[in-house]
């Protein structure tokens, strides 16, 4: 829908709810589809949403909770009663109210569990990290039999009465439980009734185990072309199904946190506008003061340089012309470093062939920018030992912050830190520093200071 459409939906939805007719509000939500009902809803105002969330109906109340951040969702649920918040989990999708369980004062977490009408379907789910395979996944799935016949499975299928998101791929277990095949619902509608499902399967399955990182999931569902993949436990025992709507958030959620990372930040819980002035500031406020503390390398570099600077004052002209092309030339390979690491182009072996294929890129773009730097010195007016001096460095500094930038991220991987921690502010400020020393250090040399 469009934003305009749900921006005078919102105007009306605001001025329903300030005269108090929470059925003409009801309905303006029920009209919308779950994302949008949600946009809206996190738009109001903290009293108007305790109002307004017990009066719509249980499944659209649940699926505006499945919408909403976690932490506002969380949030939201510890201002309501119990029994409403009862009513609401048990139409929810296993795997997002374990994770809203899991979000919430555990005392409460109990009383709500103890009042679903199947907590077997959530409980196994809170045993696992948000952030895992098990954690994502979700019990509600159908496991078919080797044995079973074509005709049988459909009626399995039919009697199942699955929700749209469960129903692209079965999978089969034999009689312990244990993963063995899957089949598609094409195959099964096509096959012949009496055909054993044993005979149609793919016992070829791309499988995870529970404890596999959320982001590996997403990117081995995105190599395969994957709509579900199957969770599984030390023996192979089928525990649960990450299905394809769950590998859209991870990838949102993970491309949310590089990004604010690249940045220089810590990443929000919450959605920017609904983050508090105090708390983007202690987000902020950390990386800031570190990256404060190491620029002040680069004035003790200069001050360690003072007389050079004294006898050649035309040395402080390319200053920032030098530094500033040594962070880009490290932000431009990092930032491709990380990516790399990211869609699996690299792993942590492969540290020294990117070196090496990073190192020969820096020196074509070493080259490139050292012949552009001493045409520029020289129309400055700078006498050929200084232009020389600035292409030669600035040479230097393109090709140690390509090999700088090109380590960096493979080396934080490997210690086990997000690659996007030493992106773009942190790479700058590392070459601002070292840039300067090898810039002097080859104006001493040259110009025999």
């Amino acid at each position: 829908m469009q934003t305009t459409t749900l921006n005078s939906i919102l105007v009306q939805l605001r001025a329903a709810l300030e005269r108090d007719d929470l059925a003409g509000a009801v309905s303006m939500l029920q009209a919308l589809r779950a994302p949008d009902q949600a946009d809206l809803f996190s738009e109001l105002n903290d009293e108007h949403q305790v109002v307004l969330l017990p009066e719509l109906h249980p499944t659209a109340s649940a699926d505006i909770l499945e919408e909403l951040d976690d932490e506002e969702a969380a949030e939201l649920v510890s201002a309501l009663p119990m029994e409403t918040v009862i009513r609401i989990v048990d139409k929810m999708e296993p795997d997002k109210a374990a994770d809203l369980l899991g979000d919430i004062h555990p005392q409460q977490a109990q009383t709500v569990l103890a009042g679903l009408e199947d907590p077997d379907e959530v409980r196994p789910l809170l045993l696992h990290p948000d952030d895992s395979a098990g954690g994502l996944m979700t019990s509600e799935f159908l496991a078919l039999r080797r044995r079973m016949r074509a005709a049988e499975a459909i009626q399995a299928v039919r009697a199942w009465q699955p929700e749209a998101e469960t129903i692209y791929y079965l999978f089969v277990v034999d009689r312990f439980g244990k993963l063995c095949g899957v089949v598609n619902l094409r195959q099964l509608i096509l096959a012949d009734p009496a055909t054993f499902i044993s005979e149609i399967m793919d016992p070829d399955v791309v499988s995870v185990r529970v404890g596999t990182d959320q982001e590996a999931c997403a990117r081995l569902m995105a190599r395969y072309d994957l709509l579900a993949l199957p969770v599984i436990d030390a023996e192979e025992v089928l525990l649960g199904v990450i299905t394809v709507d769950d590998l859209v958030d991870v990838l949102e959620d993970e491309t949310t946190e590089d990004i604010q990372r690249l940045g220089g930040a810590q990443p929000l819980e919450r959605s920017y506008l609904d983050t508090g002035v105090f708390t983007i500031t202690r987000k902020r406020i950390g990386w800031l003061l570190l990256l404060f503390l190491t620029e002040t390398l680069t004035g003790s570099v200069l001050r360690h340089f003072e007389g050079e600077l004294q006898s050649v004052v035309a040395l402080a002209f390319f200053v920032p012309l030098l530094i500033g092309t040594g962070g880009n030339a490290g932000s431009q390979t990092t930032s491709t470093i990380i990516r790399a690491l990211a869609v699996g182009d690299i792993d942590l072996g492969d540290a020294l062939s990117t070196l090496w294929h990073e190192l020969r890129t820096g020196l074509m773009l070493g080259l490139a920018m050292a012949g552009i730097a001493y045409v520029r010195a020289l129309t400055w007016g700078s006498p050929p030992p200084l232009a020389l001096t600035v292409a030669l460095a600035i040479f230097t500094i393109v090709v140690w912050a390509n090999g700088l930038g090109s380590l960096l991220p493979i080396l934080a991987a490997r210690l086990r830190i997000d690659p996007t921690v030493v992106s773009g502010p942190v790479m700058s400020t590392l070459v601002d520093a070292t840039g300067l020393f090898i810039y002097f250090t080859t104006a001493r040399f040259i110009l025999r200071l």
